[in-house]
């Protein structure tokens, strides 16, 4: 290749130097230049991604199209969770809790006493429509007090606030992600529940109250499970007809009995479903 610098002057040795290194510099462009323009690209043919089970919108049709396990169907357009016992477990056992934070107010009862104490008080009958109406604060002060054997406002006024907190629960392992799969996939979601003004912040404590469609709370509907009612009410909310919905709870009486006697089928919760998995799996149901 002709140089073009060699016409210089050349008494400069670092003129000499510079122009030196840039002819190598020119030269290696131009090769550089040559390989490209005689390069063949290589197509390379990427793998078609496989479509995820819950990839679907909330309006997709009953049979929704997976990957390797073909067509799911969707054997239920609505599930309906119970809180307290099934979507919302205890960090620690009551009787713990009750024992610990009483503890500092001078509380005498065992960690076993109100272990018995407390189911006896929260299965007793309650003379008023509604065990939790409003905030619920009659009804728990009263639980509380027969639990312990010990009534102290201020020890009352600090398990209520315990229990007010989302780190007072957990979700069970894989509830979130089953939750999140069957709203992705179509399914209407509704917590039905027992419950007092709380939940609503505890849900959102979880990071779940967003994925709900609807939140049925008896004390806010003025009807407690096992009435017709506050089904009927989730159902409206969700515009799911009871033949095409589902809810799991854990009390037979409550949850099982009430909800059947609308015609939605129930399944209990730690009996029929263990675990948040075998929810997923009855209501996504694989054709292939």
């Amino acid at each position: 290749m002709k140089c073009y610098f060699s016409t210089l002057p050349n008494n400069n040795v670092v003129y000499w130097i510079v122009l030196h290194h840039l002819e190598e510099l020119v030269v290696a462009v131009m090769e550089a230049i040559a390989l490209f323009r005689n390069f063949r690209p290589i197509n390379f043919k990427l793998p078609k991604s496989t479509p995820l089970r819950c990839s679907s919108i909330s309006s997709s049709p009953p049979a929704i199209l997976t990957g390797k396990e073909g067509k799911v169907k969707r054997a239920y357009d609505g599930l309906l969770l119970d809180a307290g016992g099934t979507l919302l477990q205890l960090s620690a056992p009551v009787e713990e809790t009750y024992f610990t934070i009483g503890r500092k107010y001078g509380l005498k009862s065992t960690a076993a006493d109100i272990k018995q104490g407390f189911k006896r008080a929260f299965s007793a009958p309650w003379p008023e429509k509604l065990r939790y109406q409003g905030d619920g604060k009659p009804f728990w002060k009263l639980v509380v007090s027969e639990a312990t054997g010990f009534d102290n406002s201020n020890y009352f006024d600090e398990v209520y606030e315990h229990y007010a907190n989302g780190d007072a629960w957990h979700l069970p392992e894989g509830a979130y992600e089953t939750i999140l799969c069957l709203k992705d996939s179509g399914v209407k979601l509704a917590v039905v529940s027992n419950f007092d003004s709380r939940l609503r912040k505890l849900l959102k404590d979880l990071n779940v109250l967003h994925l709900f469609d609807a939140v049925i709370i008896s004390s806010e509907v003025g009807y407690e499970k096992p009435d017709d009612k506050i089904f009927r009410a989730a159902l409206d909310e969700i515009s799911v007809d009871a033949s095409k919905a589902v809810h799991v709870g854990d009390d037979i009486k409550a949850d099982k009995a009430g909800a059947n006697a609308v015609g939605i089928d129930c399944w209990l919760w730690g009996t029929d479903v263990k675990n948040f998995a075998d929810i997923q799996n009855r209501i996504l149901q694989s054709e292939s």
